[in-house]
């Protein structure tokens, strides 16, 4: 695993915007896993202005979302104002499951064969949780899960009430599975702020623990991590 230090949540997103841009230039063809929540915005942004300052249109890209919200479509209006409305990407190449699908479990099978259809996930990006979840992976989910329909706890319910001011809170989510993200290529994991400090040290510490999902990264074999000086500072003090 590797470890990039930056400064602040601003370098962080541009560091991650110029990792996977790198990967778009270099490409024919690529897949791309992304994450939602205020982590990635920048990235995003940046990644919207590198497409118009190249001239570069991301029609060789194919993406597939980590997480959509039960009995909504929030995600998806995430991604289309914050990123896919900005890059030229054709609408048939980007992929959320379907959180008003009528049949949640057959929606699950429909996403993991979507993935398998596309040939599975180059880069994926993810944040992480301040309780160490990875999408909507909750501590106690199975390692070898598949995209699955996910009760939210408490604390991310707590983390995410101010996206739904106008809107009931939903309290479940569909989710790519922690099986399904370990099959990714490469993994991005991007952490800003001291309330995922904890996380990010028991990430580092290198043990396997369900209550902190993302210490499972630890045995995939291509994983770099972007973390700003509060979400590394337990770390550090413990260097």
């Amino acid at each position: 695993m590797r470890l990039i230090k930056v400064s602040d949540e601003e370098e962080l997103s541009r560091m991650a915007a110029e990792y996977v841009f790198s990967k778009i230039k270099r490409s024919e063809r690529i897949v791309l896993g992304l994450a939602t929540g205020r982590t990635p915005l920048g990235m995003y942004r940046h990644l919207s202005k590198y497409s118009k300052e190249y001239k570069l249109l991301f029609s060789h890209v194919h993406t597939v979302n980590l997480d959509e919200y039960v009995g909504s479509r929030a995600y998806h209006a995430y991604m289309q104002e914050n990123f896919f409305d900005h890059i030229g990407i054709p609408s048939n190449q980007t992929h959320l499951p379907d959180g008003e699908a009528l049949e949640l479990e057959r929606e699950c099978k429909r996403y993991e064969e979507v993935i398998k259809q596309l040939g599975g996930i180059d880069l994926q990006v993810l944040g992480i949780g301040e309780n160490g979840h990875i999408g909507f992976n909750e501590p106690g989910t199975d390692f070898s899960s598949r995209t699955h329909v996910v009760e939210l706890t408490e604390s991310t319910l707590s983390a995410n009430a101010k996206y739904f001011t106008h809107e009931k809170q939903p309290l479940k989510a569909i989710t790519m599975g922690i099986g399904t993200i370990l099959e990714s290529k490469e993994i991005l994991l991007l952490a800003a702020g001291v309330k995922k400090a904890n996380a990010v040290k028991e990430l580092f510490r290198g043990s396997l623990n369900e209550n902190i999902p993302a210490t499972v990264l630890n045995h995939h074999p291509s994983v770099t991590v972007i973390a700003d000086v509060g979400a590394r500072s337990l770390l550090e003090e413990e260097s």
